[in-house]
C-alpha cells in the first residue's frame, strides 16, 4: 500500500504535470483527424476520396506503431532512470516531431513524423499514470484515473474548438502543425519542477528492475497479455472508427457548405469523452472493474452500430449521437488508468502498463490500416468501414471475465 496518506504540494505538481502532458498529447491526437484530409488534398493536389482514405489509414497507423514502440522504450527508461526525466523527454519528443510536419512535402513525410511523435505520446501515458498512482493516496485513485483519462479529451476539445473558429484547410494546415511544437515548454517545466517518485526509488533500491524480462515471464505474463487485450479492443475501435475516421466522414457528409463540420463533430465527441472518462473509473471504484468494462463494451458496440449507418445527414441529431458515441467509447480511457496499474508491481509498473496499453496500438495500427482499406473496398464509404471494425467490442465482452477483479485491493508493491 502506498505510504502517501496526505495530499500536498508534491501531489498537486504531479497531477498537474501528468494532466497537462496527456492533455497536450490529446491536442496532437485530435489535430491529425482534423488536418489529415486537407493536408493530403494539398500535398497530392486534390486526389480521389479513396486515396485520401488510404493515406489517412497509413498516417493513423504510423503513430499507433510509434506509440507502441514508445510505450516500451520510454516505459523501460522510466523504470530504469525515473518517471520524471523520462516523461519530460517523451513530451519533448512528440512536440518536436509534430512541429516538423510543417515542412512536409509528401504524405509519406507525415507518416514518418507521426511515427516519431507517436513514440513520445506512447511514452507519456504510462509514465504519467505511474507517477500519479505512486504519489496519490489509494482512496483518490478512481478520481485521479478519471482526471488522467479526461485530459486527452480536454486536448481533443481544445483543438476541436479551435477548428470551429479557424478552419483547417488545404491552405492553412501547416500553421496548425507548427503550433504543435509548443508543448516543449511543458517538457522543461516537468524536468525542473516535478518531484521524482519515492516509491519507485525505494522499489529499485530493494530489488534491481529488469522490467521487460519480468513482464513477459510468469506470474506477470498473464496480466501483461490480458492488459494488452483490454487496451487493444477500445483502441482499435476508437482509431479505426470514432476518433480516427468520424471527423473525416463528417467532413465528407457535410460537404463544402459546412467547412467547420469536422471540428464541430470533434467538439461534441470530446465533451462526451470527458464525461465518460470522469464517470467510468468512479463507477469502477464502486461496483468493480470487470462489470464496468463489460458494460462499456456492450454500450459501445450498440452505439457504433447505430452511428455508422448511411442514412445520416449532417445536423443536430447526428451530432447528438456522435456525442453519445464519444462518451461510451472513450470511457475506457478513464478505466485503464485505474485498472492497469493495479496489475503490476512498482519496479515494473511503467513498463508493464505502458507496454500493455501501447502494444495494443500495434493491432490498432492494423485496424486503422484495415479501415482505410475498407473505405476503398466500400467505394469511399466511411460508415460501412467503421461499422465493420467496431465489431471488435465483442472480444472485450468475453475476455474481461478471465481477468482478476482488483476492487478493494492495495496497489501492488
Amino acid at each position: 500500500m502506498s505510504s502517501n496518506t496526505q495530499v500536498g504540494r508534491a501531489q498537486w505538481l504531479v497531477i498537474t504535470a501528468a494532466f497537462l502532458g496527456w492533455m497536450c498529447a490529446g491536442v496532437i491526437l485530435g489535430l491529425f483527424p482534423l488536418a489529415v484530409r486537407p493536408a493530403v488534398q494539398s500535398l497530392l493536389n486534390q486526389p480521389p476520396e479513396e486515396v485520401i482514405g488510404v493515406w489517412t489509414g497509413r498516417i493513423n497507423a504510423s503513430w499507433l506503431l510509434g506509440a507502441a514502440l514508445g510505450g516500451l522504450c520510454f516505459g523501460w527508461l522510466g523504470d530504469r532512470i525515473g518517471r520524471v526525466r523520462s516523461m519530460a523527454a517523451a513530451v519533448a519528443f512528440f512536440a518536436i516531431f509534430t512541429g516538423l510536419c510543417y515542412f512536409a512535402t509528401h504524405p509519406a513525410h507525415l507518416v514518418l513524423f507521426r511515427f516519431l511523435g507517436g513514440m513520445g505520446i506512447g511514452g507519456e501515458w504510462g509514465l504519467g499514470v505511474a507517477l500519479v498512482v505512486e504519489f496519490w493516496p489509494e482512496r483518490f485513485r478512481p478520481y485521479m484515473a478519471g482526471v488522467i483519462g479526461a485530459a486527452a479529451n480536454v486536448g481533443f476539445l481544445l483543438i476541436a474548438l479551435l477548428a470551429t473558429i479557424i478552419h483547417i484547410t488545404p491552405d492553412s494546415w501547416r500553421w496548425i502543425m507548427a503550433a504543435g511544437a509548443s508543448p516543449i515548454i511543458l517538457a522543461g517545466f516537468i524536468w525542473l519542477a516535478v518531484p521524482e517518485s519515492k516509491r519507485w526509488k525505494a522499489a529499485t533500491q530493494e530489488r534491481p528492475a529488469h522490467p521487460v524480462r519480468e513482464i513477459f515471464r510468469p506470474p506477470l505474463l498473464k496480466f501483461t497479455l490480458l492488459a494488452i487485450i483490454f487496451s487493444t479492443v477500445p483502441l482499435v475501435a476508437t482509431w479505426g472508427g470514432v476518433s480516427g475516421f468520424l471527423p473525416v466522414w463528417a467532413d465528407q457528409l457535410a460537404g463544402p457548405k459546412y467547412p467547420g463540420a469536422k471540428g464541430m463533430v470533434q467538439v461534441v465527441v470530446s465533451i462526451g469523452a470527458i464525461i465518460g472518462c470522469l464517470v467510468a473509473p468512479v463507477i469502477g471504484g464502486q461496483v468493480g472493474r470487470r462489470p464496468v468494462y463489460f458494460t462499456l463494451c456492450a454500450l459501445s458496440l450498440l452505439v457504433c452500430q447505430i452511428l455508422f449507418r448511411e442514412w445520416w445527414v449532417y445536423g443536430p441529431t447526428f451530432l447528438f449521437v456522435c456525442g453519445i458515441a464519444g462518451a461510451v467509447t472513450a470511457a475506457f480511457y478513464g478505466w485503464m488508468p485505474l485498472y492497469l496499474p493495479e496489475l503490476f508491481p512498482t519496479r515494473v509498473r511503467a513498463t508493464g502498463q505502458g507496454l500493455s496499453f501501447n502494444f495494443g496500438r500495434i493491432l490498432t495500427a492494423v485496424g486503422a490500416l484495415g479501415t482505410g482499406q475498407l473505405v476503398a473496398f466500400f467505394g469511399g464509404s466511411y460508415p460501412k468501414a467503421c461499422s465493420t471494425i467496431t465489431l471488435i467490442y465483442v472480444i472485450g465482452l468475453v475476455m474481461i471475465w478471465l481477468a482478476p477483479e482488483t476492487k478493494g485491493r492495495p496497489l501492488p508493491d
